[in-house]
């Protein structure tokens, strides 16, 4: 017989720790706050267009991603394309992203090149990360890149994504970033990237079924107020309609929920938890009548923008409409979060036009900004070691968010990686 589970969260990792229970022989009951499942890579209706709020792109290193839409028989949904990046620089679009465009980088000495092409180069062929956990990110790249590319190509990409916090990351978790997207590459000069027929809509929507299929059960806008536990085990949760029982809880809601989910836990596991700090996002997306760029990618350095970059989805997944998703990362505390959403949306419309002068405002067709207060886990170094494992110190309770998998980045293949495992361990 079955295990009857509670899972709070629906997003990716939240799906995946269901989807697995389910396939195993267990009752999973999933229970989200929103009305619809997917967390950060939930869809909604931009004018006619079901599409991310946030932007999601795949690499070919995502086993995890790619094994579910196998086992869900989505496989020949999935598309690869060779994309290209740019570099907004000296109010001048360049091409990026391959040597020969660091070869012909303008604003930039040869010696800056080479030293940032080795520490890239040698950055991929590294898989050891452990050395890296309690290095200072910006003093790793500067010893490697020196003060010339750092300020060129690196210093406002930390500084209009992390702010204060600059100061405080862990190194592994830059060189992740750097890996994954260096091995997206199928040559030195080449880069290809994935995308998924409707969106990751296509894959929620798989799950989602699956685990209904599987005599699992998701429950939407209801979401868990409180967590009981008594004498050292889970006996179950409560929400708006009362409570229920269950011996075991999984959750995968952000860590800075938790103390208030789940209060009586013990105080240093709570103190651990309130410790967490998160990157919040105001990020616009634009239907356009033209394209901006040909790129999927364009990095900014422009002391006019307060971005660390463009995303152009339209140029990795055909649409109709030219897409592009502009991220504007800040700590949730910094003054910036609470602005208005025009205040971001007036700012995109002024750096589309700098870039493209050609964009009139009749070629904006639509505009919006999405917000997300907890999207990015600040990975301070050793921060492993900051937090408890996923297996808490009470019988039937475990607890995970995008955080578990440093020094991963957060992304859809490592969520459902880190949630099929946890699903196996926790009835193990």
């Amino acid at each position: 017989m079955g295990k009857r589970v509670a899972v709070l969260g629906a997003g990716p990792m939240g799906l995946a720790v269901a989807y697995q229970l389910a396939r195993d022989g267990h009752q999973p009951v999933v229970y989200e706050a929103d009305d619809r499942v997917g967390g950060m890579t939930a869809a909604f209706d931009f004018s006619g267009l079901s599409i991310e709020r946030y932007y999601h792109f795949h690499c070919i290193s995502d086993h995890a991603f790619l094994k579910v839409l196998d086992e869900l028989g989505l496989a020949e949904k999935m598309h690869w394309v060779p994309t290209k990046m740019g570099y907004w620089y000296q109010n001048q679009l360049q091409p990026w992203g391959n040597p020969i465009a660091l070869l012909k980088f303008r604003g930039l000495s040869f010696i800056a090149k080479f030293r940032y092409g080795l520490h890239a180069f040698l950055s991929t062929k590294r898989d050891d990360w452990k050395p890296l956990d309690k290095v200072d990110a910006v003093r790793w790249i500067q010893r490697w890149v020196g003060p010339e590319a750092y300020e060129v190509l690196w210093r406002r990409l930390f500084d209009y994504k992390f702010y204060d916090y600059t100061s405080n990351l862990s190194a592994a978790w830059i060189w992740s970033r750097i890996r994954r997207i260096g091995r997206s590459r199928y040559s030195l000069f080449k880069e290809k990237l994935g995308y998924l027929e409707g969106g990751s809509e296509t894959l929620l929507q798989g799950m989602h079924a699956d685990i209904q299929k599987h005599s699992g059960e998701l429950r939407l806008q209801t979401p868990v107020t409180k967590v009981i536990i008594e004498n050292g085990a889970v006996r179950g949760v409560e929400t708006a309609k009362g409570f229920e029982n269950f011996d075991t809880v999984i959750s995968t809601i952000p860590l800075p929920y938790i103390p208030k989910l789940i209060p009586d836990l013990p105080s240093t596991i709570l103190t651990q938890f309130k410790s967490v700090k998160n990157i919040a996002v105001v990020c616009v997306i634009v239907k356009l009548r033209k394209p901006l760029t040909e790129n999927f990618w364009l990095n900014t350095n422009d002391t006019e923008m307060d971005i660390p970059g463009i995303v152009e989805y339209s140029n990795l997944r055909p649409l109709e409409n030219s897409i592009v998703y502009v991220p504007f990362y800040m700590p949730g505390e910094h003054p910036k979060f609470s602005e208005p959403d025009d205040v971001f949306l007036q700012k995109v419309r002024k750096y589309f036009k700098k870039i493209n002068p050609n964009l009139k405002d009749e070629d904006f067709l639509d505009i919006r900004a999405s917000r997300y207060r907890f999207a990015q886990p600040i990975g301070v170094p050793g921060y492993l070691e900051t937090i408890p494992n996923a297996k808490l110190p009470i019988d039937g309770l475990w607890v995970a968010d995008t955080s578990y998998y440093y020094p991963e980045d957060r992304g859809i293949s490592e969520s459902i990686d880190f949630g099929r495992k946890m699903a196996r361990d926790a009835i193990r």
